[in-house]
């Protein structure tokens, strides 16, 4: 049964934001073939921001009317859209109608628009219900919510997204491109992007399965919680009933209020898995700021800021240097889960450090970019092999982070849960909105051209 469950929440945590992850992935065909070409993705970003409507929402439900907003109904709607959303967008992706005097992939935006009040608003829904189980499976959920990551990637690299070659154009007098080189003109070469393995359609179609994959282990999951939460219940209650039997046979009349001074002073809960009681952690309201700024603050970096740069990092070491970094940092998150799991560590002073050095990794990347398209060591195996290594670790040390996070306010209450939810909205959209105008309005950062771009030495 615990094997069943760990697989169910990892399958659950994958559904969370595998639709918007794979559209990012499969942008480099895309926009080949929509009209906003290269500006599709700073629509992207604003669509995703704008669908923070809806966890805004259910955090204020939950603030404002507790006990009136059914998570798991919420749930259910969420993945069902998310489910139709990705399938119409495999017919319809490449509908265009005139708006504003100007052609736009209306179907593409209006759809992708759905696709991520899904993502967003699970946010703050599918962690609050990963409460109702034990602690164990949050790591997992985790796992899975790294994997949403990590698969469209791996198909991506099936499908050949983004691999080009050079092809030598040899500027004729007549001024007429010839393939072949020549004598009479200037050399240059053009940038061309290789046919993919199969279509942009087909890569839609297999995210819907996903999500399809996502609603059956949720159905799963509530019915194997219900059962566990019945037999917490009853363990619960037959270890209440110990202690209080154990402590009127050995306590002294007047050593009985000392006693449940103690228990008042002490609050502890029954860990389901041993059958006994154990004490439980408080925080101060200092630590509580300090775990809510963290999660703001990785989050930021994580989903809002380098991903915005990640092709201005990576590309100007080559197209291998870019997919290794994509997909051994998606590969990063998942392990980072794993290792939280066997070595967990709820030292708020440890995930400050870990998280500074994260920071560290994140300002190379980021140095990078702003020196790209001439980064340092652009033109050498140690560049390359340097600028794949910090990808890894800048997600794998902030992911292990956000999963401790999780943990630790996962042993608090419900509410703090869909706080963090909150939070971590919050500091994704607070990242993507600093970012937005320094890629997309003032062009601060140069794209490099793998077949043209030449560097002083």
């Amino acid at each position: 049964m615990a094997f069943v469950l760990h697989l169910l929440a990892c399958i659950f945590g994958a559904g969370a934001w595998v639709a918007i992850n794979g559209l990012w992935v499969e942008l480099p065909l895309i926009v080949n073939e929509l009209p906003e070409g290269w500006y599709l993705p700073s629509y992207l970003t604003v669509l995703i921001q704008m669908a923070n409507v809806g966890p805004l929402f259910v955090t204020l439900m939950y603030k404002f009317k507790p006990g009136k907003l059914n998570e798991i109904y919420v749930i259910y709607f969420i993945i069902i859209v998310g489910i139709v959303a990705s399938f119409l967008l495999g017919f319809f992706w490449r509908e265009t109608t005139w708006v504003a005097g100007q052609i736009h992939s209306t179907a593409f935006l209006i759809l992708t628009f759905f696709l991520s009040l899904v993502d967003c608003t699970s946010s703050v829904t599918f962690l609050p219900f990963m409460m109702q189980l034990q602690a164990q499976y949050m790591t997992t959920y985790f796992i899975g919510e790294g994997m949403s990551g990590l698969i469209p990637g791996l198909l991506s690299l099936i499908q050949g997204v983004g691999m080009v070659k050079c092809i030598n154009i040899t500027q004729s007098a007549n001024g007429t491109p010839n393939v072949e080189n020549s004598t009479l003109g200037q050399n240059e070469f053009e940038t061309q992007y290789l046919p993919a393995n199969f279509s942009v359609q087909v890569f839609l179609f297999l995210l819907s399965v996903m999500m399809v994959f996502c609603l059956v282990a949720f159905v799963f999951l509530t019915k194997l919680s219900k059962k566990e939460n019945l037999n917490r219940s009853l363990l619960q209650s037959a270890v209440t009933l110990n202690s209080y039997s154990t402590s009127e046979n050995l306590s002294e009349p007047s050593d009985q209020g000392h006693t449940d001074t103690q228990k008042q002073d002490e609050p502890s809960y029954v860990d389901t898995t041993s059958g006994t009681e154990v004490n439980k952690t408080t925080y101060s309201y200092g630590q509580y700021i300090l775990i809510y700024f963290l999660t703001a603050w990785v989050n930021a970096l994580t989903n809002g800021i380098l991903p915005s740069i990640q092709t201005y990092s990576c590309m100007p070491y080559g197209n291998l240097a870019y997919h290794l970094s994509a997909t051994l940092g998606s590969m990063a998150n998942p392990l980072a889960c794993l290792i939280a799991m066997f070595l967990p560590n709820r030292s708020p002073v440890v995930l400050v450090l870990l998280s500074l050095l994260g920071t560290g990794f994140g300002a190379y990347n980021m140095t990078t970019a702003v020196m790209s398209p001439c980064p340092i060591l652009h033109d050498s195996a140690w560049g390359m092999a340097l600028i794949v290594i910090s990808w890894i670790f800048f997600i794998g040390t902030l992911s292990y982070v956000k999963v401790m996070i999780g943990v630790i306010l996962r042993s608090q209450s419900h509410s703090a849960l869909v706080w963090c939810g909150a939070v971590v909205q919050l500091g994704s959209m607070i990242g993507a909105l600093v970012m937005f105008p320094l890629v997309n309005v003032y062009g601060f950062f140069k794209s490099a051209d793998l077949c043209n771009t030449q560097c002083l030495s």
